[in-house]
């Protein structure tokens, strides 16, 4: 092309500047090829140099501009403990999920048919309920009380205080309090108010350590906010046996105690009414 062969043979050529005011003269400056591309080199590496050094020790660099991020071993320890912190979490949330939804399923069967989801023969279960007469003397005592003033028939059920402490607050289904709550210390021993077969032994986000029994006749007993669980699930308890620690675990409850529940065919009763030995 034309233009092509005009630059080959262009050696040098002038810069006319030419001003608007008339009073002033105008100046011309003659280049050459070479001056203008030694000018263009040097002008190229001060711009780079400066580039290079101003993104380096701003640190933009390292936002910015791809593949110049470098980590250091502070940096990749920091990271993978954030690592193993969020799996550690995720973990954890997977459990609570888990431990509600078998929560839930426990409350929704608190009648036989929860027995018999654990394939649990009803007869093995009914001779766990009582405390046996010989070899303590609460069981002794509990047999006395049980022929003089209750007068059951042995198949029948009955419960005992699971802790001995102060009841702060009675059954109140209104306001959605489905127990009683029991003031005691921190890692009171908490007895089965009844024998039975552990159906749930978890942590829950609102109600902490909670281990719940089932019995026949389609009742459940429910202890909440402990702070260690003793018994695991599947496992049988005799009525008095130590299950559990009291202690303020959870976010729904404002002090140490006890929250006791008693379920019945999956309807929640005063627990009060129930008991055959009561503390206020």
């Amino acid at each position: 092309m034309p233009i092509f062969k005009y630059l080959k043979n262009l050696k040098s050529f002038s810069i006319i500047i030419v001003p608007d005011d008339t009073s002033h003269e105008a100046k011309s400056k003659k280049f050459t090829v070479t001056r203008i591309f030694i000018f263009a080199v040097i002008y190229s590496i001060l711009i780079a140099l400066f580039g290079y050094y101003f993104f380096n020790i701003t640190g933009i660099a390292n936002r910015i501009l791809p593949g110049t991020y470098v980590q250091n071993a502070e940096t990749v320890e920091e990271i993978e403990e954030l690592n193993d912190k969020v799996i550690f979490l995720a973990k954890e949330l997977q459990l609570l999920k888990s431990a509600n939804q078998k929560l839930k399923y426990a409350m929704a069967l608190g009648d036989s048919t929860l027995i018999d989801s654990f394939k649990v023969n009803s007869d093995t279960l009914r001779k766990y309920y009582k405390t046996p007469k010989e070899g303590t003397v609460f069981g002794v005592l509990i047999s006395i009380m049980q022929n003089l003033f209750i007068q059951q028939q042995d198949n029948t059920i009955f419960f005992i205080l699971p802790v001995n402490g102060y009841i702060s607050r009675s059954f109140d289904p209104e306001r959605a309090h489905f127990g009683i709550d029991i003031v005691v210390k921190d890692g009171t021993p908490v007895y089965a108010a009844a024998g039975g077969f552990v159906v749930f032994s978890g942590y829950t986000n609102n109600y902490g350590h909670i281990i719940i029994l089932s019995h026949s006749d389609g009742y459940l007993s429910i202890y909440k906010h402990n702070s260690v669980i003793l018994k695991k699930e599947r496992e049988f308890v005799k009525q008095g046996e130590l299950i559990a620690q009291s202690g303020n675990s959870g976010l729904a409850t404002t002090g140490p105690h006890l929250h006791f529940e008693i379920w019945h065919n999956g309807k929640p009763v005063d627990p009060e009414t129930l008991l055959i030995i009561t503390n206020k």
